[in-house]
């Protein structure tokens, strides 16, 4: 995808977002929260969830079709004559069935020469698995089965969906706690008319420094989630395949976790990848995965 399309959507899909939540807004009155009295509080509580729960389920619900555009996926077609494009049909067909997924999730392959695949999509029914080309080209056919089986697990698990909601929750309460500290050490109750503007430059510039500092340790929560999905997902994919098979695969990822392609890094969907960029120390606490040799002891422990 150009540069201008990536903008153009970008530019779209924000829109589309903040037009839904306007719409919302104003179906349920929800007046503004900044008065002549003060601070309305349930005003500013409802504002937040709105725009912290359902922008997130707006974005979940383009989730699928951010993916197709952001990476440049290219659905298979259920009739290619593609020996390796089929034999990831057949597979995905399968475990679907075997992990009782209501439908078989679209299946696309985009261009990457990193090892990787992820799961996304608003519902189990309307659900996307996607590899990356060097993990098609480059994974035995049994490993690539339990990387496979790893985001049916995903998606059967509801990972998505949790996640979102999470992430829209944790968006609700910073937005409030940022809003109703920075009203309260802004004075903006206090002044009179005279220092009222600086009061308000002062309320924006706080609403922004504690925005940061709580979406920072709110990701602690998300991460923390997407780590306990990430094992959680690999014990369903051995399910889904056999525990040395899920083994198997991680190795290979371990063995070819150097090889990345910054261009296909996107930050949207890098918590949903099957393999994450390593962090060590403190920083391991805003990691998204665990550690491959983490994710293998976990399996080998594991009974089921």
């Amino acid at each position: 995808m150009t540069f201008f399309k990536r903008i153009f959507l970008f530019v779209a899909i924000n829109l589309l977002v903040i037009t839904m939540v306007s719409v919302i807004l104003s179906i349920f009155d929800i007046q503004p929260y900044l008065t002549q009295a003060g601070l309305d509080y349930s005003s500013l509580f409802a504002f937040c969830l709105v725009w912290g729960v359902v922008g997130s389920f707006i974005s979940l619900a383009l989730s699928r079709v951010m993916a197709k555009w952001m990476m440049g996926i290219q659905i298979i077609d259920v009739n290619t004559q593609n020996p390796d494009y089929r034999q990831l049909l057949v597979i995905a067909e399968r475990l679907s069935l075997k992990a009782n997924l209501p439908t078989v999730p679209q299946v696309g392959v985009y261009q990457s020469n990193e090892l990787n695949a992820f799961a996304t999509g608003p519902s189990k029914k309307r659900a996307l698995v996607a590899v990356s080309s060097g993990l098609l080209q480059r994974m035995h056919p049994s490993e690539l089965e339990a990387i496979i089986g790893h985001e049916l697990s995903h998606i059967a698990n509801g990972d998505m969906v949790t996640m979102t909601l999470i992430q829209g929750i944790i968006n609700a309460f910073v937005m409030f706690l940022a809003r109703a500290l920075a009203f309260a050490l802004s004075g903006m109750g206090r002044n009179n008319q005279r220092g009222r503007g600086s009061s308000h430059m002062s309320y924006f510039l706080l609403v922004m420094l504690f925005q940061s500092v709580f979406m920072l340790l709110g990701s602690l929560v998300t991460c923390a989630f997407s780590r306990f999905r990430e094992y959680r997902a690999d014990l369903g994919g051995a399910e889904l395949t056999g525990k040395d098979q899920m083994i198997a695969a991680l190795q290979t990822l371990r063995v070819m976790h150097e090889i990345r392609d910054p261009q296909k890094e996107q930050t949207a969907l890098a918590a949903f990848k099957i393999s994450g960029i390593r962090k060590n120390g403190f920083l391991s606490l805003f990691a998204t995965h665990p550690s491959i040799e983490d994710r293998i002891q976990n399996l080998q422990q594991s009974r089921f």
